[in-house]
């Protein structure tokens, strides 16, 4: 064997030894970050809302419910009412999310269970349990999401159904709920049903915020005749690196440069002043991004 081929051995070995290493790193975060949004959820849901007689919606509102009537445990209907749709999940969305999903639902389970007798840190406030522990439950489900599960079954039919339906699965888990929180009305009270819903909207801003941060990334094109001092203005005092695509226009079928640039949401007025002073006539477009990932997307020095 050459002295070339061993090499070639080794640099393999280690390059599999790296890819190894990191995979189990990010598995470990992703189990991690799954345990502390389950634990977080539980938290909300035994010291905030439930003895405040506050729901979540989807799944675990129905459970909490059912808890309530029947003066059983909360844990065994959130495991048992969850059960069907991780099966369902497993079989239409994959193997990783069903058994991500399935250590979430547990451990939130388990919490619940363990918490149960910890008394309540807003007793007879329903509103302020309904903020903090829709803050709470909202970071504790932002993580779960973010980790590549789910912690109630109602957003695994929703995605399944928006497949065949016009309606997207936001839509869908809001007509759920709307079902859900009336039921609240009936089990709870009107007035709890209203703190419910003030809960569940706080929880889906929190969720939005774990998942896109509060420093929201925005694309941006830029059309301009003046395309290579707004670029270069751009990149001077933004920091950022900009792209200069090819374009034509629609009506004149002129030929036209456009510059992408990709900022922060802080960055916005910054680009919008750039931008008006080189070309107050310049046409420019803004659209939210949930991710950015690769490319050069880190801040260089400005001066």
């Amino acid at each position: 064997m050459s002295n070339v081929t061993v090499k070639e051995l080794t640099s393999k070995a280690a390059d599999r030894g790296v890819k190894s290493s990191v995979f189990t790193l990010k598995l470990l975060q992703r189990i991690v970050m799954i345990l502390v949004g389950a634990a977080l959820m539980a938290v909300s849901l035994e010291v905030f809302l439930v003895p405040n007689g506050v729901i979540d919606g989807g799944i675990t509102g129905i459970s909490i419910m059912v808890s309530e009537l029947t003066h059983l445990p909360l844990g065994i209907f959130l495991t048992l009412l969850n059960l069907p749709f991780l099966i369902l999940g497993y079989k239409q969305i994959g193997k990783t999310f069903a058994l991500s999903t399935l250590l979430g639902i547990v451990v939130m389970s388990i919490g619940t269970s363990l918490l149960h007798k910890v008394p309540a840190l807003t007793p007879g406030e329903p509103l302020l349990g309904a903020v903090f522990g829709g803050l709470i439950l909202g970071v504790g489900v932002g993580l779960v999401i973010r980790s590549g599960g789910s912690l109630d079954g109602t957003e695994i039919v929703a995605i399944l159904l928006s497949e065949k339906s016009p309606l997207s699965v936001g839509q869908i888990v809001l007509f759920i709920n709307v079902f859900i929180f009336a039921g609240a009305g009936f089990v709870f009270g009107w007035p709890n049903a209203l703190y419910s819903m003030i809960a569940y909207y706080i929880a889906m801003k929190m969720i939005d915020i774990v998942n896109e941060g509060l420093d929201q990334s925005k694309s941006v094109w830029i059309i301009s005749e003046k395309y290579r001092d707004i670029g270069s203005a751009l990149t001077d005092r933004l920091g950022r690196g900009v792209t200069f695509l090819d374009g034509e226009g629609g009506f004149s079928g002129d030929e036209k440069k456009i510059i992408f640039v990709v900022i922060t949401r802080l960055e916005e007025a910054k680009l919008k002043s750039i931008v008006e002073d080189w070309d107050p006539q310049a046409f420019v477009a803004i659209g939210n991004i949930h991710d950015v990932k690769g490319g050069r997307f880190k801040k260089k020095g400005i001066h």
